[in-house]
């Protein structure tokens, strides 16, 4: 099993060199040689300083944060190609991102994307092995989306996916950025079965001086795109 995940890990990382490879060709086709340029229609890890800087999108409330980690946002790969998107209204979005959108609109807060220098496997297996490799290493993915003001929040909403039962290591590099003392953590998540697993707990241990709230919302994956109205009561029983 061991090989096998080595041997999918070297696949993935020929691929995304080879993938990044054609994004600069065509970036300097079309720019006469500037890389800046972002590949149109993409929601891609590749991303320009700019949009990289921006960190934190304002809503219409600036004491709650919602953050968000997904695969489909650091993968590099058009939306329709990646297992991590599910389609709201028409449009592919990555599921945590979905479920973010509806967090916000029930509580007006800004919405903050984790973003790592990886770019991760589109396919669902390959992924899913990537995730199990990373977690063999413990290791930190290098975070390139950073919050400029984590003292104003009171609130901050905290969504992943669950991997091999436990958070993606890219959440834990964010938890090992920011000091959440004294203020309420509230967890959300997507899964394919396994819910929470042990997460929240984690999550106790990593930010010990915060209250970390154990009533998160958890939705299967194949379920986030008739969540709304779940997320709605989910938020109305916390009294936001």
């Amino acid at each position: 099993m061991k090989n096998k995940k080595r041997k999918v890990r070297i696949i993935a990382i020929f691929m995304t060199a080879l993938l990044v490879s054609v994004l600069s060709g065509c970036a300097d086709s079309q720019n006469g040689g500037n890389r800046t340029s972002t590949n149109q229609g993409n929601n891609s890890a590749v991303q320009t300083q700019e949009a990289i800087s921006e960190g934190v999108v304002q809503g219409s409330n600036s004491q709650i944060l919602i953050v968000y980690f997904t695969a489909a946002e650091n993968s590099g790969v058009d939306a329709v190609s990646s297992a991590s998107y599910t389609t709201i209204d028409g449009t592919a979005v990555g599921r945590l991102r979905a479920v973010a959108d509806m967090i916000q609109e029930n509580t007006g807060g800004d919405l903050f994307s984790v973003r790592t220098s990886v770019i991760y496997p589109a396919d669902g297996s390959e992924l899913i092995d990537y995730a199990a490799d990373e977690q063999d290493e413990n290791a930190r993915p290098e975070l390139i989306s950073h919050i400029e003001n984590p003292a104003q929040y009171d609130t901050v909403f905290v969504g992943y996916p669950t991997w091999w039962y436990d958070m993606p290591q890219a959440m834990y590099s964010f938890f090992d950025e920011y000091d959440f003392s004294g203020k309420t953590i509230i967890p959300f998540n997507v899964h394919n079965g396994s819910r929470f697993s042990g997460t929240i707990d984690t999550i106790k241990e990593l930010e010990p001086e915060a209250d970390v709230i154990e009533d998160g919302f958890t939705v299967s994956e194949r379920d986030v795109a008739d969540a709304a109205d779940d997320v709605a009561d989910w938020l109305n029983g916390l009294g936001y």
